[in-house]
């Protein structure tokens, strides 16, 4: 899929989700940060975590790229509604080139497409659940020194101002709890995801 295509994409996942039910605060879809699905998610067995590809059309300048995606965990543990909340460049925060972003968001959401969760065994009914995740292009080996260059500490704060922006990436946004997230965010036990 070519970036124009992403672009489009994602205009039309907006303008659907524009129009589906606002919920009231406290009645949406849980916002975890980073890694805190692991007290109700698990991966799914034999599924392996699928890494993104560098963007071919933009191999040649060897940039490194990190990005934050946002996605949806659904209850039967598929991923869905992606966003790019936040994303860093070895060139620079403006897009250099037409699709720059689209492109690089493209292949992280290809690879978080193919993630399977499923519940915990505790877990009695499994809820939807609205993370995310880092990803690092490029860096040869310093992954984790460039990750925190688009890590997103306080996903409901960020999101919060993403809808305060209008921004067209993150129309999932009406159906997020994003009002009462503090205690699911400060719950960040260490416990490994499998």
């Amino acid at each position: 899929m070519r970036s124009g295509r992403w672009a489009t994409m994602v205009c039309v996942l907006g303008f659907a989700l524009a129009f589906a039910p606002h919920a009231r605060a406290g009645q949406g879809i849980a916002v975890v940060n980073e890694g805190g699905i692991k007290d109700k998610w698990m991966l799914a067995e034999g599924v392996p975590l699928a890494v993104p590809q560098y963007p071919t059309q933009f191999a040649r300048r060897h940039d490194t790229v990190c990005i934050g995606l946002g996605y949806l965990l659904n209850p039967d543990g598929t991923t869905s509604d992606f966003a790019l909340v936040k994303a860093w460049s070895s060139a620079g925060t403006n897009e250099p080139e037409e699709g720059y972003w689209g492109s690089f968001a493209e292949s992280a959401a290809n690879a978080l497409r193919q993630w399977r969760f499923k519940p915990r065994p505790e877990v009695a009914q499994a809820q939807p659940v609205y993370t995310i995740a880092t990803f690092v292009f490029g860096g040869a080996g310093a992954a984790n020194g460039y990750r925190g260059r688009c890590a997103v500490p306080k996903l409901a704060a960020r999101l919060r101002e993403l809808r305060a922006s209008k921004d067209s990436r993150t129309t999932i946004l009406d159906r997020l709890d994003l009002e009462d997230v503090a205690a699911t965010n400060a719950a960040d036990t260490r416990r490994p995801m499998n």
